[in-house]
């Protein structure tokens, strides 16, 4: 399963897209601690302290954002899911 990064987050794991074979069957939870293993810089990217997330950076499944699934970050990612990472964007 390939997860797509966007802006701030590309150089760090290296494109816009990682292949994470594993992905399918994790929680999104479960997940995002995979991809901080992988890519040890991700940490201070997604994480405000050590177990909890910053509320800025946003994950997408299918378009939607993780937080208000159902399931929230608990949700089980299916095969067909499609995953994407946002950090904060600013504009005006």
């Amino acid at each position: 399963m390939k997860i797509n990064f966007y802006a701030t987050l590309r150089p760090i794991v290296g494109g816009k897209t990682v292949e994470v074979p594993e992905a399918a069957g994790r929680t999104v939870l479960q997940l995002i601690e995979a991809l901080v293993e992988r890519f040890p810089a991700l940490r201070r990217e997604l994480y405000k302290s050590e177990t909890e997330l910053w509320p800025h950076v946003h994950f997408f499944v299918n378009g939607r954002d993780a937080r208000y699934l159902a399931d929230g970050l608990d949700y089980v990612i299916k095969p067909e899911d499609t995953i994407n990472i946002f950090p904060p964007v600013g504009g005006g």
